[in-house]
This record gives structure tokens, sequence and C-alpha cells, in this order.
């Protein structure tokens, strides 16, 4: 009985992990989709109906803001080509309850190799068809302290 409560404990683990991994490498497609400025490769990872968000903080308060993702795939267009930024997540907290999931990530984001600000990511997910696809982001923006 103990072997087999092992067995089950052991499986239900690795299988977790695996769920994890696969809602990690989505957010990983959709960075390296974003680093590129490939849109195609972010399309990919996010659902047709996704929302974009951000929370901005400053010294004129908190604001909110909504970004239609029409205009968020046209933007990478828009960029100047020695234009370089680089969004550098520094941990992955995820969450998974069925066909849902969350990912928390904090991160820097850099412009050119300047620390422009900080913050967390939040995506949430749903999974179709077995493929993880991001819904929602919302971010939280923080301009560095002098």
């Amino acid at each position: 009985m103990k072997k087999m409560f092992l067995l089950l404990t052991i499986c239900f683990s690795v299988a977790s992990f695996a769920q994890e991994a696969d809602v990690e490498n989505t957010v990983k497609t959709f960075f390296d989709g974003f680093h590129a400025k490939d849109t195609v490769k972010i399309k990919s990872v996010c659902h047709e109906k996704m929302m974009l968000q951000s929370i901005t903080e400053g010294q004129k308060g908190t604001r909110l803001t909504d970004e239609n993702i029409s205009e968020f795939y046209k933007s990478f267009s828009t960029f100047p080509k020695d234009m370089k930024f680089e969004e550098r997540i520094l941990g992955y907290n995820i969450q998974i309850d069925g066909t849902m999931a969350n990912a928390w990530t904090s991160y820097e984001f850099y412009i050119n190799g300047k620390l422009s600000h900080s913050g967390v990511n939040s995506f949430t997910m749903i999974q179709e068809n077995g493929v993880w696809k991001i819904v929602h982001i919302i971010d939280t923006r923080r301009k560095p302290k002098k």
C-alpha cells in the first residue's frame, strides 16, 4: 500500500511539473517572438481574444490602460531597426487548475541596454486541445528610482 501511494505521488508530481514546464515555455515563446519582433511567433501562443492591460505607477498616481491587440501586433513594424529591447524575466510562479493557468513573472525591461522600467507580468492562459494559449496579460510598470 505504501509503495502504491509513493508511486501515485511521484506520478502526480511528474505530471504537474510537465504542465508547469509547458506554461513556462508558452511565456518563453511569447518573449522569443517579442524580442525578435516576430508577430507570427507571438500569435502562435496567443488566443484570438487575448486582452492586454498595464498598470503604470508613477508620481502622478496609478493608471490602468488597455491596449488593443491589433495595435500591439502592428507596433512591432514601427520600431526603429536599431532599437533593441529586452524584457528579462527574473522568475516564474505558476499555478494551474485544470485548463486554466497563471504565470506570474517579475521582470526588468531594457531599451538599448538601459533599464527603462520593471514590474510583474501576470499571464492568464487556457489549455485548448492540449496547447496553452495566453488569454490575458496584465503588467505593472515602475520607473527605476534615481
